[in-house]
């Protein structure tokens, strides 16, 4: 039976000349996992919000939306709102109460549930995420990925009968995102429970999928199953989604000289058996590139700091050190609540510790007065939205032209839109960007000062692998430039990519210190896609698809 069924939908927000949606159809049967997938600002997440009435109220709707067989609009608001779930791209948008628990009881109260059936699925279900360490806990202190798994499990505690997913992975750590993949799995295969999530990190999520709709310009570009997909987009040598498939396809794709469909690999273990068929090749000694420490000048030091948000809570920086050097660009990763934010936020003087110190320039942290770190230090929070306070991305970037009084403004200006790709959301109210362009607007804004320090916190968050790649070649000019820079990510691809140190972060301390190859070869979980089917394998063990790639002597495939 079709859960849902589109037919001919366009849809177009209020005052702009495009169609965030045109003539887009698809369906959705039940029990399906469906995987949409595209750039950003293709209208993924206006698509799923139009599966869900009341998300979208205002543009110009065409078409028909069809749910269990009748239009969406036929169903009555409550028995909507108990059958279509749905987790939002930004976890703090979704909560509203000040206690975990209250949170998460909210939704079955307020449809009238029983004490006794609220106890009984809260018990279930929280059992089942393992988060009854954070049911007292106030929602403002969490993570951003322990805020995401709230959110789902309140979702879930409805019982619907789809669930709707807006990128649920962003905020999660890499052993995280592996836990609720598995979780969505058991859902779906055991419960019949039926998906449709929007993804960016596909490289673990394409395995999961039985259906991918792979979209461009409001539109159906490609759609299949998981290996047709991949095939049909080598098939037609279409450049604008290689970014898009899982680096173990591409590896296989781009190697093999015939390849078959049916054993395109698309996890890693069906990878690893591809390899081992294959005749030995000549391994290359390799020669690790020593990380570059930048030079002596210290910007930022941390030392031995011990900090705490609220005086009878925990310890989220304990002995916390850190010497950030000029010339570096520094990659931190770690666990959900490991400390990272916090300890980004001590490193550019925003919070202050109750034990320890930390300087920048070689001054105390907390003794800088009002603006006069503006325009030295550039921060993008985890959250951009919260940094325009304007009505269109152009007035922002005015102001900020205005506020760090730069000559030739309107150029600027220009050339940033240009050099981001983003001139076409120049006059777009931020909130009517996807997650990608208002995160790359940001950075825009934020540069228009010629900072000499840029701090990013989770720069890659709600970005397609295409405008990823577009940041990763920004932050690499940047810091060619001379910027030096320090980030924290869960994103493990961009940061082997791009950073010069790697920082791991454990329960608020760093516990390993060193390059991208040091620090991420032969992990389990903290390393990439490649490097687990290169481990223990005749071929050249790599971080990266294109040092695969390059380091291969086999011949390339030819369609």
């Amino acid at each position: 039976m079709e859960i849902f069924q589109l037919r001919n939908v366009s849809y177009q927000y209020p005052n702009q000349v495009r169609k965030v949606l045109d003539g887009f159809s698809f369906h959705v049967n039940e029990g399906e996992f469906i995987l949409l997938c595209g750039p950003s600002g293709c209208g993924k997440t206006t698509l799923l919000r139009l599966l869900k009435q009341g998300l979208i109220s205002t543009g110009t709707k065409s078409g028909e939306i069809i749910y269990m067989g009748q239009p969406l609009d036929y169903w009555d608001e409550w028995t909507l709102i108990e059958q279509i779930g749905f987790v939002m791209q930004n976890p703090d948008n979704q909560i509203i109460m000040d206690e975990v628990i209250q949170e998460i009881v909210f939704s079955l109260e307020n449809l009238g549930y029983s004490s006794f059936e609220i106890r009984k699925r809260v018990a279930e279900m929280v059992h089942f995420f393992g988060v009854e360490p954070l049911l007292k806990q106030k929602p403002s202190l969490l993570s951003g990925g322990q805020k995401q798994m709230v959110n789902l499990l309140s979702v879930l505690l409805l019982r619907p009968k789809v669930l709707l997913l807006d990128e649920p992975t962003s905020q999660l750590d890499p052993i995280a995102t592996k836990e609720l993949l598995m979780m969505l799995e058991r859902l779906n295969k055991e419960m019949g429970l039926t998906i449709v999530m929007i993804e960016h990190q596909l490289e673990e999520v394409f395995a999961y999928a039985d259906r991918l709709y792979m979209m461009a310009d409001g539109k159906v570009a490609y759609e299949g199953s998981s290996k047709e997909i991949v095939q049909q987009i080598y098939k037609y040598k279409d450049e604008r989604f290689f970014a898009y498939l899982p680096s173990v396809s591409r590896y296989y794709m781009e190697m093999e000289q015939s390849p078959i469909m049916e054993e395109i690999p698309l996890t890693v273990k069906e990878a690893k058996k591809w390899i081992r068929s294959l005749d030995s090749n000549p391994i290359v000694p390799h020669l690790d590139v020593p990380s570059n420490k930048g030079d002596d000048s210290v910007l930022i030091d941390v030392q031995n700091v011990y900090f705490q948000y609220d005086k009878k809570g925990p310890y989220i920086l304990k002995g916390y050190s850190l010497q950030l050097h000029k010339g570096e660009l520094v990659a931190v990763v770690g666990g959900n609540a490991s400390g990272k934010t916090t300890a980004l936020k001590m490193c550019i003087g925003s919070i202050r510790p109750q034990r320890g110190k930390a300087r920048i320039f070689n001054k105390d942290a907390w003794k800088w007065k009002g603006k006069e770190l503006q325009g030295k230090i550039a921060y993008l929070p985890q959250n951009p939205i919260s940094y325009f306070v304007h009505e269109t991305i152009e007035k922002e970037m005015a102001e900020a032209v205005r506020r760090n009084q730069v000559e030739n403004g309107q150029d600027v200006i220009l050339k940033l839109l240009q050099s981001f790709q983003i001139e076409h959301i120049r006059n777009f109210h931020p909130h009517d960007c996807s997650g990608g362009e208002i995160q790359l607007a940001a950075l825009a804004c934020m540069l228009i000062g010629k900072p000499e320090l840029v701090f990013l916190d989770e720069p890659t968050k709600a970005l397609d692998s295409v405008t990823k790649q577009r940041l990763l070649k920004i932050v690499k000019n940047l810091h060619q430039s001379g910027v030096s820079i320090m980030m924290v990510t869960h994103d493990i691809d961009f940061a082997a990519a791009c950073a010069t140190r790697c920082l791991l972060m454990f329960d608020g301390e760093i516990t390993a210190d060193g390059s991208p190859n040091q620090l991420f070869k032969g992990n389990y979980f903290y390393t990439t896609a490649i490097n687990r089917v290169t481990q223990s394998t005749q071929v050249h063990e790599v971080l990266t698809l294109e040092e695969a790639l390059s380091k291969c002597s086999a011949p390339k495939a030819t369609y």
